[in-house]
């Protein structure tokens, strides 16, 4: 019998204490075993589990696609507190994002999205635009492409939430299947070899349960985010967008 080679991959670990810690996930790594993605056999759950030597819950999710702030309980009292906080509204969501076209300066998007079974949930996503950007490139009938850079603010938290809110309004995500632009994703492909979501998840903040302190976690862009954003807005997005 063979057995299972030891992964290589480290997870960088921006935000510990007692009771909770907190990862900056790879974009394409999944947060735990799901039988949608078969091919998968790295998970951030046994690997943070494995790296730290002691079982780890995660309270919230993010997409396999999504990178950023990934927070974990270290037991299962404050991995039930962290849901009800996340459940209460009580956790502020940001992320990064860039999208197809320009957008508005800043927007609400209330539109409710359906669940597999049919029912209607209200869903109402914030958002600001940091910066824009037109290169000369062709796309469709337009003799350039045109892109922004905008933070993201769900105040639910809907699966797939941003994807579908942003195509919504006619500014899908870059990288983003099957919610995105398929014409732009195959010219981000082809004329800059990307083909990773450029959806960031950059912040969480919420009063710790137990200390009652505010906890502000930030995530760091990871490589190919990083270069699509330098590529296009160089020092024009006035935000930090490193940890």
């Amino acid at each position: 019998m063979t057995a299972n080679p030891v992964s290589k991959l480290m997870l960088e670990i921006i935000y510990s204490d007692e009771r909770l810690v907190a990862i900056n996930k790879p974009h394409g790594l999944l947060v735990h075993k799901s039988f949608l993605a078969a091919d998968a056999n790295e998970f951030a759950v046994q690997l943070l589990r494995d790296q730290i030597g002691r079982m780890v819950y995660p309270v919230h999710r993010l997409d396999r696609k999504t990178g950023g702030v990934l927070l974990f309980a270290l037991d299962p009292e404050m991995n039930t507190l962290m849901q009800q906080h996340f459940a209460d509204r009580k956790v502020e969501k940001t992320y990064l994002a860039i999208v197809r076209g320009h957008t508005p300066d800043n927007g609400v998007i209330d539109y409710p999205l359906k669940r597999e079974d049919g029912t209607m949930l209200e869903s109402v996503t914030h958002f600001t635009t940091l910066a824009r950007a037109e290169i000369p490139i062709p796309s469709a009938r337009h003799p350039t492409s045109r892109y922004a850079l905008v933070k993201l603010m769900p105040q639910s938290g809907r699966f797939h939430q941003l994807r579908r809110h942003m195509a919504h309004i006619f500014h899908p995500i870059i990288g983003d299947r099957p919610h995105g632009c398929n014409k732009q994703n195959k010219l981000w492909k082809v004329h800059f070899g990307m083909t990773n979501m450029l959806l960031h998840a950059w912040e969480l903040r919420f009063e710790h349960p137990l200390s009652g302190n505010l906890i502000e976690i930030r995530a760091g862009l990871h490589g190919e985010f990083l270069r699509a954003k330098d590529m296009l807005f160089g020092d024009e997005a006035p935000i930090r967008c490193t940890s």
